[in-house]
């Protein structure tokens, strides 16, 4: 976009001023006049390589960049992001503690050593950890008869450790085999109710950085369960009102039981900023409701485990996998007057056309050599002063800071104060004059009015009749003058100059401009959309135009009478025309003959059915009549013989 600082294009709005370069010429503003902003800069602050150096791991890049942009204009750059070879990850097992969970933690006792094999498949930098959850220990989740309370097992033969919300069994370690020796001595406990205190467990997990020890890598979190969770609100039924403020509340021992449940969009959300992804292990009645769950959480997946968790490795490893084939890059805390949106190249293909909220690629391996991510940028107001956000893959810590900035001003020179083009009363600056206090208008050249009467004059004369919007709603009424916005025009803004017809996607085919609802083309072209080329090469043929026998309009030929073809070379022979007349005339005669025949067939076919079911009709009738008769007479009869009996 570019800036006429052109001083006739004054009593124009200002907004008109900047446009296109082509549209600005289009408009006899020359070169000279034209200022033109150039490429907007683009700084490149830190631009480390990408690289898989333990001592300095590098994933995406650039990591920080500092951008100015003009209001409207887009600006694009690319962000590359390839996946650490051999990335340490964090492992930290979360297991619902319930009773039903009981041969499950039969299993996850020996699978220390299992679990890190086939991590370490992926990468040998591997560290585990431990924890659990049952629910709440109040009513009406737990139950407060003291024995029951001791001993939560449905039945007498078992024993149960008491309930509890949530545990930090052992925090993250290299060692499987502590792994296996703390989790050895874990007891399975009981609730009364069906949901447990997963959301609880999850939320103290993430937070939690320095009990669970989490470490600047990879984050994976792993959930089983064989049950559904409580949500916010749910706490209250147990007299708990205070809701969860995202905070760590573990004691020393480990142990955590205090506010309500978090809400999902809580621990989403807490998820996200601590980069954990999330694996939900649970069995196959409670899919879907899991399923659902991790929809609304970034970076999770849903596995099901066999009833006695002994899928649980394979489970883990598939779900790692699916999870790290998915890169999603977003933004976070980008200034509501900036537009942020992404395209993508994934596997070696074109760069996404389409311009979405999130930048994503799915399928990308571990070997995958890197990925490549147009971001663009679009300012829609500007700035007060710079601004700083970040941009962000799902699911690790790295990000790229950019900062941006706009410029609003174009470099017109020195303004000039008091300047006769603004009528003595304003600054002219960039071909538009800035009035003193007091003054209005294009030029300043009317004085300010205050009472009502001279503003309503005034107001009156920018509309067509007394019923109308001032400037029709399409623009300001200074000096008793409509100053027209955007793309309207007319005495009273009237005029929609996008309003006229399309070629090509085009309006006015790209070859003139819109003025009143009509196309005023340029370079010779012609026609009501300037669809009409100017040019005659298709018109003509052996150096003829239409060969002699027709005229050239939008370079095609149009043939004078008995002449035909693309170039008019054709004679039309009159005598083949008779001819085929004839041969439609007669055609058509036929056809219309055979119709009349065959309405009249059928008309009389109609006539005959008709006269045979009335006579039947009547044969019908006098059928009618003779029965009733001789009924009536041998009544009669019966009667008289019945009359001479009782005498």
């Amino acid at each position: 976009m570019t800036w006429c600082r052109l001083i006739q294009l004054i009593s124009e709005s200002n907004e008109r001023r900047c446009d296109s370069p082509e549209a600005l010429k289009a408009r006899k503003c020359k070169e000279d006049h034209v200022i033109n902003p150039g490429k907007h800069p683009l700084t490149y602050v830190k631009n480390s390589d990408l690289s898989s150096d333990r001592e300095n791991v590098v994933q995406l890049k650039p990591q920080n960049i500092n951008i100015t942009l003009r209001v409207g204009v887009p600006h694009e750059f690319t962000v590359e992001f390839k996946r650490a070879k051999g990335y340490p990850i964090d492992l930290y097992y979360l297991m619902d503690l319930s009773y039903s969970m009981k041969d499950d933690l039969e299993q996850i006792k020996t699978l220390g050593q299992k679990i890190l094999k086939k991590l370490r498949a992926i990468t040998d930098t591997v560290r585990i950890g431990f924890g659990s959850f049952v629910d709440k220990e109040m009513l009406p989740y737990v139950s407060q008869v003291k024995a029951r309370r001791q001993n939560p097992c449905p039945n007498r033969i078992d024993t149960c450790q008491p309930a509890f919300s949530f545990k930090n069994v052992l925090p993250l370690t290299y060692d499987a085999r502590e792994f296996e020796r703390e989790v050895s001595k874990q007891n399975i406990s009981g609730n009364l109710d069906a949901p447990e205190a997963g959301l609880d467990a999850i939320m103290q997990a993430a937070v939690c950085k320095d009990k669970i020890r989490w470490g600047d890598v990879t984050r994976i979190l792993v959930y089983t369960s064989d049950d559904t969770f409580h949500m916010a609100g749910d706490g209250r039924l147990g007299g708990v009102f205070q809701p969860h403020n995202g905070q760590c509340h573990l004691s020393d021992q480990g142990s955590y039981n205090g506010r309500d449940y978090p809400s999902v969009g809580h621990v989403s959300r807490v998820l996200q900023d601590n980069n954990i992804q999330l694996i939900f292990a649970v069995t196959e009645d409670i899919y879907p409701t899991y399923k659902a769950l991790s929809a609304l959480i970034p970076q999770s997946v849903v596995g099901v485990l066999k009833n006695d968790s002994s899928n649980v490795v394979d489970l883990i490893s598939d779900a790692y996998g699916n999870l790290s084939s998915t890169l999603v890059l977003e933004q976070e805390g980008a200034p509501k007057e900036l537009d942020v949106s992404y395209g993508s190249s994934c596997k070696g293909n074109q760069a996404d056309i389409k311009w979405k909220e999130k930048g994503e690629c799915q399928g990308i391996k571990h070997e995958k050599v890197s990925t490549t991510f147009s971001v663009r940028l679009n300012a829609s107001a500007c700035l007060k002063e710079p601004q700083t956000f970040r941009i962000k893959m799902q699911g690790i810590s790295e990000e790229v800071k950019i900062t941006v900035d706009t410029e609003c001003h174009c470099d017109c020179g020195v303004p000039e104060k008091a300047s006769k083009h603004c009528n003595s009363s304003g600054i002219l600056s960039c071909g538009m004059c800035s009035c003193d206090e007091g003054y209005l208008g294009q030029r300043c050249e009317c004085v300010q009015q205050s009472d009502a009467d001279s503003i309503a004059n005034m107001l009156a004369s920018c509309r067509p009749d007394n019923s109308s919007l001032v400037c029709s709603g399409h623009g300001t009424c200074e000096c008793g003058k409509c100053v027209c916005q955007g793309q309207f025009s007319g005495k009273f803004c009237e005029w929609d100059d996008n309003s006229c017809e399309y070629h090509n996607g085009f309006l006015c085919n790209g070859k003139g401009r819109c003025m009143c609802g009509k196309c005023i083309c340029s370079n010779n072209y012609t026609g009501s959309s300037c669809e009409c080329s100017p040019s005659q090469d298709k018109c003509i043929n052996d150096k003829r135009l239409c060969s002699g026998q027709g005229k050239c309009t939008c370079n095609h030929c149009q043939c004078n009478p008995g002449f035909k073809g693309e170039h008019c070379s054709a004679f039309i022979n009159d005598c083949s025309v008779d001819k085929t007349t004839l041969i439609i005339g007669i055609s058509v005669s036929g056809i219309i003959l055979i119709g009349i025949i065959i309405i009249i067939i059928y008309r009389c076919l109609l006539e005959l059915y008709d006269i045979r079911e009335y006579q039947n009709f009547v044969k019908a009738q006098k059928q009618t009549e003779w029965k009733e008769v001789t009924y009536m007479q041998r009544h009669s009869v019966l009667l008289t013989t019945s009359t001479d009996l009782v005498l």
